[in-house]
């Protein structure tokens, strides 16, 4: 029996690793994204899958849920791990990525794949059950207008949003380094991270101006949303108290001078953008103040003095549908079973996040077009995790990032520590996940 048609729409993580497993197991697909064309408000890159708050797909460790959902994907063969670690950067025990390679590494296979086409063009309204076809809607959180628009008709749902913001990027050859340091970020990895320190005086005189630094002023749609508090400004950081941009952006407290020993009030972090080394961002200082402000605020910190912005910060608009109420575990929606919705409009959080809905998605329909009637991730995955979570009824519905609540707690007690148990968790879901493998080979490509 033939296979299905595919249409997907967005090129964006999500899209992009649907496209890819899917036409690898043989699926003709048809990819449609607005760009070169057209942008948002926050893309600036031609290529597709373009990574625009951060380079950092955070922790590689098992001891950590993103660590884990990682070893998950590259299991899986996903496009998305694998252009991560062929653009990998220095960042110590983080999966950090050259954001412009790694765009482009996504970009070229897609174009180059032989069972996709790729289509320059907005797509504001689609038949949602169309036979023969399978849709998966993969706009990312900042859909147009117009597909939004259709996809609340189509629900009959209101939308929820909630606010991102994105931390500015300067470059090296600006920044004094005789007043910086290289050293790694809690003792792991190499000296990836350069480090601009801070004595009391100047972290109190720098916390006085951000507290006190204007923001951009919201208009109209915008009004109302929430701050997503796994990426809050660094001036809502700052105003809950005088310590907590210490405890937070600025960690780790205590680190020490690799060369001289001293430890400082505070340690402001910088991470390299690309192979080279020629641009760095500012860790965790994701930011909604004015231009302005960002030059004389952050201009304090020492060794930046002179900074050169390459990317300011900003802050942006998400949004994200009720997706207990509208998706199936597969994030296939309840009411049209053939199209599916993924990437942070469906809820998961995060770059990797993102991605594994796509993954799931595609692992689906390879599934159903075989006849596997149990297409379901073993229980103790990720994986799976992140399908309960979006898809189980629950009072007040949030993204939310892979976390190791999502999994079932061990069937006996771990000693050990917090990380003994959470390395045993992993370790099992990636053997239940190498069993579910095996016994389903088509999945493998």
């Amino acid at each position: 029996m033939a296979v299905k048609q595919v249409q997907i729409i967005g090129g964006g993580l999500a899209g992009c690793e649907a496209a890819l497993f899917l036409a690898n197991c043989g699926f003709p697909v048809t990819l449609y994204d607005m760009k070169p064309d057209q942008y948002t408000d926050v893309h600036t890159q031609e290529s597709l899958a373009e990574l625009v708050c951060s380079n950092s797909f955070r922790s590689d460790s098992l001891a950590n849920a993103v660590g884990l959902l990682k070893a998950e994907m590259r299991l899986m063969g996903s496009a998305v791990m694998d252009a991560a670690d062929w653009t990998r950067i220095p960042a110590g025990s983080a999966l950090a990525v050259d954001r412009v390679k790694f765009s482009q590494f996504l970009t070229e296979r897609i174009l180059g794949h032989p069972d996709i086409q790729f289509i320059s063009k907005e797509v504001t309204e689609f038949e949602p059950d169309e036979s023969g076809i399978y849709t998966i809607l993969a706009p990312g959180p900042l859909a147009t207008i117009g597909l939004t628009t259709f996809l609340r008709k189509l629900t009959g749902e209101s939308y929820l949003k909630f606010y991102d913001a994105i931390a500015p990027i300067i470059s090296r050859d600006s920044i004094d380094e005789k007043k910086t340091f290289m050293a790694s970020r809690y003792d792991k990895g190499g000296a990836d991270y350069l480090n601009c320190p801070m004595d009391q005086e100047t972290y109190m005189a720098f916390y006085r101006q951000l507290i006190d630094a204007e923001t951009v002023i919201l208009h109209g749609f915008e009004k109302g949303g929430k701050l997503f508090e796994g990426c809050l400004p660094v001036e809502e950081i700052a105003r809950r108290g005088l310590d907590a941009l210490r405890f937070g952006p600025l960690k780790p407290v205590g680190l020490r001078h690799p060369e001289t020993g001293d430890v400082f009030h505070g340690v402001v972090q910088l991470r390299a953008e690309d192979r080279e080394g020629q641009y760095f961002n500012l860790v965790g200082f994701q930011t909604h103040l004015k231009q302005g402000e960002q030059r004389k605020v952050f201009r304090m910190i020492p060794g930046l003095e002179n900074a050169k912005f390459e990317r300011y910060g900003s802050m942006h608009r998400n949004t994200f549908i009720n997706s207990p109420e509208l998706l199936n575990a597969d994030f296939s929606m309840k009411k049209f079973p053939s199209l599916f919705v993924v990437g942070q409009i469906s809820g998961v959080e995060g770059y990797l996040e993102s991605a594994a809905s796509g993954l799931i998605a595609a692992v689906s329909i390879v599934m159903r077009e075989k006849g596997i009637e149990n297409r379901a991730f073993p229980e103790t995955t990720m994986l799976s995790g992140l399908s309960r979570y979006i898809s189980t009824p629950k009072a007040n519905f949030q993204p939310s990032n892979a976390i190791f609540a999502m999994v079932p707690a061990p069937e006996t007690r771990i000693r050990g520590g917090r990380r003994v148990r959470r390395e045993f968790l992993s370790n099992r879901a990636l053997t239940a996940l190498k069993i579910f493998i095996d016994k389903n080979p088509v999945l493998v490509n």
